[in-house]
């Protein structure tokens, strides 16, 4: 089968085209013929060395996609080959095959396009995660979102006005903010502009937002903190920027506020948690309540094309590979 294989860390350039043994399915594994798979800034950590988990080279990166089961291993029940499914495997997606765990497939409705299943895990669960399960939202609180127009984004406006929020979105250009708006968003506000923290307060009538999206990092780490509310919520999902941020912990305690790491592979592994989100996602899926936005597509062969344009921060939505 056709695969894209990483034998060293690296960026765009160690994304190599190859030919690999078409993989078999374990007891309690499907196999699935890949229809689409999602690039997520992850996998270019993953591929760089750089992510939460050690990379082992050689490796087929992708955590996410969409296709039809073509063989279930021993054990798996439930499940049927033909069966259109999104997967989240942790690797293995940028390829014509992927094996993974029975439990990490999700049925899909059947009015969902296999590009736009193949946006839909890890964005939308990161989103509910973040929102419900860490930050114990409610509703009428204000979220801010960073980089609102991308993947995670999109999923976190919608996700937040169907748990009753008001959003401020945030992102580099006007035509994005259009799309913003479009999803959902209450106030949408250009990262650039001067006055950013003027504007968040004046949007939220000086109070700050009660929970924060964090996903750039870096420098502006800290005008992040100042936009808190009293107990506002800070989520760390992401850092975009690649570089450090500084925090003065002590800071905290005047507004009783926090700071809180998402990271959605742990939540995989916990059935209670992942049943609460699938009884959320999937009938609002199901409904069209909810529906991911995809944006650029490429062929398997333009993978390392496809890394270089989501590093570029051009895209909207989720960039898609198509073997």
């Amino acid at each position: 089968m056709k695969a894209i294989q990483v034998r060293r860390a690296g960026g765009p350039e160690v994304l190599e085209l190859a030919d690999l043994p078409k993989p078999s399915p374990g007891p309690g594994q499907v196999l699935i013929r890949v229809e689409a798979a999602g690039i997520n800034f992850a996998d270019i950590l993953y591929v760089a060395g750089e992510y939460l988990v050690r990379t082992r080279y050689p490796t087929v990166p992708g955590m996410e996609f969409a296709g039809v089961i073509e063989a279930l291993g021993e054990g798996v029940e439930g499940l049927q080959p033909g069966a259109r499914v999104a997967a989240l495997g942790g690797s293995g997606a940028f390829a014509e095959y992927a094996v993974v765990p029975a439990r990490s497939v999700l049925p899909l409705p059947p009015q969902m396009s296999a590009v736009e299943a193949a946006a839909f895990p890890v964005s939308y669960f990161t989103a509910y995660f973040a929102l419900r399960t860490q930050a114990r939202a409610q509703p009428g609180e204000w979220a801010l979102i960073q980089a609102a127009a991308g993947a995670l984004g999109t999923a976190s406006i919608q996700i937040a006005k169907q748990m009753g929020l008001r959003v401020i979105a945030l992102a580099s250009s006007e035509e994005k903010l259009a799309l913003c708006r479009r999803l959902g968003a209450d106030v949408t506000l250009l990262n650039t502009q001067d006055n950013l923290l003027e504007a968040v307060r004046n949007a939220t009538e000086g109070k700050g937002v009660d929970i924060l999206m964090e996903v750039v990092g870096g420098a502006g780490f800290a005008q992040s903190l100042k936009m808190l509310a009293y107990r506002g919520r800070l989520l760390v999902i992401g850092s975009a920027s690649r570089e450090m941020a500084q925090m003065y912990p002590v800071g905290l305690m005047k507004g009783n506020q926090s700071v809180i790491g998402v990271w959605l592979t742990p939540f995989l592994s916990d059935p209670a948690e992942m049943q609460a989100a699938v009884a959320f996602l999937m009938p609002l899926v199901a409904s069209g309540q909810i529906r991911p936005v995809v944006g650029e597509r490429f062929k398997l062969e333009e993978a390392a094309e496809a890394f270089r344009f989501v590093l570029s921060r051009k895209n909207t939505g989720k960039v898609i590979l198509q073997p």
